[in-house]
């Protein structure tokens, strides 16, 4: 009766360790397919609500299309984005460095930028040289597209 017992428990355990190989499979492979094209770039996100506290920095996957930055999450099975931000129209209204209680959540060495989409309200915290490319990319609009820079 033992010996059913523990080839229970080690089949139940090599096909929960079977499961966790193959999530990490892919989602290893669903960001490689985000990258392979080019034009993506790491950065967490969080929404700045209307009221309330803001909600919590997630880990993703921001990836440039034409005037869209389509956010993925890093860690999530969907092949569509999590949030969309226009440049046409988008407004940067704040840049500043993470507060000590948040940076343990973030990326090393990131800055935060607060952008504006109509009414979604965002912050964004990225690496130097993406917060670089997301500026030059904003910059880049083509003319008539209302874009405003409003950093500190």
């Amino acid at each position: 009766m033992g010996g059913h017992l523990a080839l229970d428990a080690g089949g139940v355990l090599a096909a929960v360790v079977l499961v966790a190989a193959l999530v990490f499979a892919v989602m290893t492979a669903r960001r490689w397919l985000f990258t392979r094209g080019g034009g993506t770039v790491e950065c967490s996100l969080r929404v700045l609500p209307r009221e309330g506290a803001p909600g919590a920095w997630r880990l993703g996957i921001g990836r440039y299309k034409g005037d869209v930055l389509h956010w993925h999450r890093v860690f999530g099975f969907r092949r569509r984005p999590r949030q969309v931000i226009h440049r046409r129209g988008l407004v940067i209204s704040n840049r500043r460095d993470p507060e000590p209680g948040e940076a343990e959540g973030l990326l090393p060495d990131v800055g935060i930028i607060e952008v504006r989409d109509g009414d979604l309200v965002v912050e964004l915290a990225m690496g130097a040289a993406a917060l670089t490319g997301f500026l030059a990319w904003l910059e880049a609009a083509p003319p008539g597209f209302p874009v405003d820079l409003h950093t500190d």
